[in-house]
């Protein structure tokens, strides 16, 4: 495998945790209008984006292959929770 496949690879890995977390923010923005976003937008998608590549890893090992739907799964929830810990919902 050239280092072009590897990184090609490599990034199609991440993308799902990528769009996750981007796509987290923006509903979080879409859906409570009346309170603002806690901290950086830059900061939640980084923290979204570790946390859904540790679930993609983590997929990856259990399952020994990458892209089951229980790994999918696992990484809408572990976004979600991640934003949910991130702009302190529970206070509401």
């Amino acid at each position: 495998m050239s280092p072009f496949d590897l990184l090609i690879h490599l990034l199609n890995f991440a993308a799902p945790a990528m769009g996750m977390a981007v796509l987290m923010l923006g509903l979080t923005w879409v859906l409570n209008r009346k309170r603002p976003l806690d901290g950086s937008a830059w900061v939640q998608i980084a923290v979204n984006f570790g946390v859904g590549l540790i679930v993609m890893c983590l997929g990856l090992w259990i399952f020994g292959r990458d892209g089951t739907m229980a790994t999918y799964g696992a990484l809408v929830f572990g976004v979600a929770t991640s934003q949910w810990v991130i702009n302190k919902s529970w206070r509401n």
